[in-house]
């Protein structure tokens, strides 16, 4: 196992030496400087619309190609298979949409209360659009786990779709994705999984996941805010969203409106260049990447067992349950203090956290903490230290 060089990481970032401490990840991961840098040359450099007639306009394509392929190499896909768009969130509702022109009453959709909104109202809406019927797959909140089996009373031949995260944004909590996958491709269901939080902690193949889309966001994982949907060819093929009539009828380009951020792909080309050069790896550039992420997560397993283990010395401090195959985000209250207030107290001493659902709105809605300010959330990165982690237990101890 390759070891990170925490230091010759944390000088890649130029946003660390402002003093704070990012335990915000999950919200959005500081920048590489190589993506800064990229975003700026493509600035700089004469650049068009994508086109054939002139070098400007030929640079755009090759940055849009580039960048395909680079998401291609992070979660195992197909670059003729890689769409971009400005959010998960947006891209998500584009599925949707597009998804449910063949539904109708008596097709089910799957979501979960696992999950953060952008995998559940989208489909909810659609299904309610096309009148479809909604089944939801619940947390137990006892132990933080999604369930498998309850996918196989859920799912049946009725299913048109089932939607669910590889990382809970709330917990960390990474459910059964490939066995519920396997619950839905047995009965004839498509899979939608939201990636965007385990893509920045986990080697990914959307392949083994059995995702036939994968959604991902390049601002969690160093890159700028930019997001990738990913499938098949084969399975966007047939798939026909609304466009304008002169926009390409190519796929992937008839799923993306308008003209693309040429200088922000750019800067998602730079970031995943940068993650496969956090270990020092040999190799093709998808190698690069497997050993790199495994070695993050090492590295982030380690912090979330030291966070862990003195949250729990922590008085008055109630963890939310999460699964035994976690990300490192973990959620916590503090008895009578509410998430706020506790987020405001570790802000003024330079650590940076979130507070409330995170969009994570089902969940706290089960759990009965939404309605009282939901959680606090630390959220590692592969560029947090054990001196950062005992930071944050020191302030917390003495609050």
């Amino acid at each position: 196992m390759m070891i990170l060089d925490i230091d010759r990481v944390r000088a890649g970032y130029p946003a660390l030496a402002d003093g704070f401490v990012h335990f915000d990840g999950a919200g959005g991961t500081q920048p590489a400087e190589p993506v800064i840098a990229a975003i700026a040359g493509a600035m700089r450099t004469a650049v068009s619309n994508r086109g054939t007639a002139h070098e400007p306009a030929r640079r755009s394509g090759e940055i849009v190609e580039a960048a395909r392929a680079a998401v291609a190499d992070l979660v195992g896909g197909d670059p003729a298979g890689v769409v971009f768009g400005p959010s998960a969130t947006a891209l998500t509702y584009l599925a949707a949409r597009t998804l449910a022109q063949g539904w109708g009453p008596g097709d089910e959709v799957v979501v979960s209360r696992l999950d953060h909104d952008a995998n559940v109202r989208p489909w909810v809406q659609a299904a309610a659009a096309a009148g479809a019927t909604v089944r939801w797959a619940e947390v137990d909140l006892a132990s933080g786990e999604l369930p498998v089996a309850q996918y196989q009373e859920l799912v049946n031949g009725r299913t048109r779709l089932v939607a669910v995260t590889a990382a809970s944004n709330a917990t960390g909590t990474m459910p059964g994705v490939r066995e519920i996958a396997g619950v839905a491709h047995a009965a004839g269901a498509s899979v939608y999984v939201d990636g965007v939080h385990v893509t920045a902690h986990r080697p990914t193949d959307v392949a083994a996941l059995g995702a036939d889309f994968y959604v991902t966001s390049a601002y969690k994982w160093s890159g700028p805010h930019y997001a990738a949907l990913v499938a098949d060819p084969a399975v966007l093929a047939p798939l026909l969203p609304v466009k304008l009539i002169p926009s390409s009828d190519r796929t992937p380009d008839r799923f993306e409106y308008g003209t693309l951020s040429f200088e922000l792909l750019a800067g998602v080309t730079a970031a995943v260049d940068h993650l496969a050069g956090l270990a020092g790896a040999t190799g093709d550039r998808r190698t690069r990447l497997l050993a790199s992420m495994a070695a993050a997560t090492e590295h982030e397993n380690r912090l979330v067992e030291r966070l862990l283990t003195g949250l729990k010395a922590v008085d008055g401090l109630t963890l939310c349950p999460a699964g035994a195959d976690r990300c490192p985000t973990v959620s916590f209250r503090i008895a009578g203090q509410a998430p706020a207030e506790t987020a405001q107290m570790l802000g003024e001493q330079g650590i940076c956290v979130s507070h409330g659902d995170y969009y994570a709105v089902e969940y706290f809605e089960a759990a009965g903490l939404r309605a009282t300010g939901g959680a606090v959330r630390v959220s590692i990165y592969h560029y947090n230290t054990a001196d950062e982690i005992d930071r944050l237990l020191g302030a917390l101890s003495a609050s």
